[in-house]
């Protein structure tokens, strides 16, 4: 198995040469990033919940010279980056970008699963789905707790970036992670993280867990009491020709109030509250002045909100992109006028990229289809109760979340069914209902795959944790859902997001060696000096290193310099 994984690369270059950032002062060589004496002051990572990797090739010409194009034009872009696993999902990317480890490794498959387990709050077993980040012990803080359990990166199995950071520098570097989910916030963190927090959906209020401290920061509170999400209520989303493209209606059509998560949460506005958030977090928390090098990472809610209602190759996420990059090049003046630009590297990745629309796909005679979940779950259900209940309408299944299944254990253990073969039947179900293909849960954890290419991406999307289930392999270009669109398969347009790199460390240029985003984690851990997160599995971006003896390969292209 081992020759199926990909093995980190531990070596630490020093003697960093200067690449032009904006207005960047003129200088000599710069001193060797290190952790330990706060070089960079600053590390930013950028990531935008289902931001395609073609988006940044698509939209180029479109972009301004300080937004995006500051990666395009001055930074080290991959232009090959894809994840190596099947289950692209939101919680799994995130916790992929920040460990350097799939899910074999940090132990995160989807954002839920189903967990025969769960306790209610009464205390009597109840089985049932839970968050990837749900934790019973936690409570909510910034918001009124219901008493069932908040959030915290209690299910995280490898360190993160920010933990390997806290750690290196005796907890000297400060570490946060915002983003409008709270998956989103708290598996980038990591275990040791100063702070994770999101959003209160209803009332768009930050907020976080008790698992982090008590109550809310004076100034987060401050924040939340001043009104400042007033502006992003009612207000028309346009895009350049003034063409309205949504609204942020307060009230329902019924009149009842509106969830700030739905209703600003798919307009470029949602990108806006965080980043003013960020700015904030930034400037109170005194971030990039004190003695080591501080991480936060910001994750980009709103293209996901937006995407799966309208996808990819729609206006609206044309006009999203556009507004982003507008919403990047303030960030990056701001962090010019209050850290320095000099003194802060940036990345920029994405946690999954999405399907297109199955109607827009069967326009150009592209086979898609969107299911309809629950009938497929009838189907499968009904496919099982033939076999092993002799016809006998069955519930076999908990849940699911195509193209994962979630079985339900009671069912089958009271036909004397055994795991590992519930698992095999429910995948021949899944075969019989037009799926290509299936990996059980029980065929993963003993490593009983191909040794090919689809074999390995399975392999990494196996976690121990939760109750039983099948990964099917979904046809190219289906999606369970009748509406939209969706992610979570193996394919290219969901593996393949960008990744990039901006700061003094880095040598400009487009590369077109093969990268994934395991590497960010890990590349960035050996320029600051510091262990690779526990369970890494990237390797050293050596080629875009700054630094580098590398001589220029044929397939990368670079940047001009004065």
């Amino acid at each position: 198995m081992q020759s199926m994984l990909r093995k980190p690369i531990a070596s630490l270059l020093c003697g960093l040469t200067l690449i032009p950032f904006l207005s960047m002062p003129v200088m000599g060589a710069p001193p060797s990033g290190s952790a330990y004496s706060g070089h960079p002051k600053l590390v930013v990572i950028l990531v935008i919940d289902q931001f395609r990797g073609d988006y940044l090739d698509r939209y180029r010409d479109e972009f301004r010279e300080d937004g995006f194009r500051m990666f395009l034009d001055k930074g080290a872009v991959f232009s090959n980056c894809e994840y190596n696993y099947a289950n692209t999902r939101t919680a799994p990317g995130h916790a992929t970008l920040l460990t350097g480890a799939y899910s074999n490794g940090h132990g995160i498959l989807g954002n839920e699963w189903y967990d025969p387990e769960r306790r209610n709050p009464k205390g009597s077993l109840e089985p049932g789905t839970v968050t990837s980040v749900w934790d019973a012990n936690t409570k909510f803080v910034g918001v009124a707790d219901k008493g069932d359990g908040a959030a915290s990166p209690h299910n995280l199995r490898a360190t993160t970036l920010g933990d390997e950071l806290k750690l290196a520098t005796q907890g000297k570097s400060r570490v946060f992670a915002i983003s409008l989910k709270d998956r989103a916030a708290i598996l980038p963190g990591g275990f040791s993280a100063n702070g994770a927090f999101w959003i209160d959906k209803n009332s768009g209020a930050w907020i976080t867990s008790d698992y982090y401290e008590p109550q809310l920061p004076g100034w987060i509170q401050q924040f939340n009491s001043s009104k400042r999400i007033e502006k992003y209520w009612d207000v028309q989303w346009k895009d350049a020709t003034g063409h309205v493209l949504g609204t942020t209606a307060s009230k329902k059509k019924d009149g009842k109030p509106a969830a700030f998560y739905d209703a600003v949460g798919a307009t470029p506005f949602a990108n806006d509250y965080e980043f003013e958030f960020a700015r904030d977090l930034i400037t109170q928390e005194k971030l990039g002045a004190g003695p080591a090098t501080d991480l936060l990472v910001i994750s980009l809610s709103a293209n996901d909100i937006l995407g799966h209602a309208v996808g990819p190759d729609s206006p609206e996420m044309h006009a999203m992109a556009l507004a982003l990059d507008n919403q990047i090049a303030g960030f990056f003046g701001f962090l010019g006028q209050q850290i320095g630009l000099a003194n802060v590297w940036v990345a920029l990745s994405a946690d999954h990229g999405v399907a297109p629309v199955p109607s827009v796909a069967k326009n150009l005679r592209i086979p898609s289809v969107g299911f309809d979940g629950e009938k497929l779950k009838e189907k499968i259900n009904a496919v099982l109760s033939v076999k092993l209940a002799a016809a006998k309408p069955t519930a076999f299944l908990k849940s699911l979340d195509y193209p994962t299944v979630w079985l339900d254990d009671r069912a089958f253990s009271a036909l004397h069914v055994k795991e590992a073969d519930a698992e095999h039947a429910v995948g021949e179900a899944l075969l019989q209902i037009g799926m290509q293909g299936y990996f059980t849960k029980s065929q993963l954890a003993a490593g009983a795959v191909p040794n090919d290419e689809l074999g390995v991406r399975f392999l990494h999307s196996y976690s121990p944790l939760g109750g039983w289930y099948v990964l099917g392999v979904p046809a190219p270009y289906t999606i369970g859902g009748t509406s939209g669109t969706d992610h979570a398969s193996p394919y290219h347009y969901d593996r393949h997001v960008p990744l990039a790199f901006y700061g003094l460390a880095f040598r400009t240029g487009v590369y077109r060696t093969s990268a994934e985003p395991v590497d960010l984690a890990v590349t960035l851990s050996s320029l600051l000096g510091i262990n690779a997160p526990s369970h890494a599995v990237g390797r050293v971006l050596t080629e875009a290193l700054a630094s580098s003896n590398v001589s220029n390969p044929a397939n990368v292209s670079h940047g001009e310099h004065p």
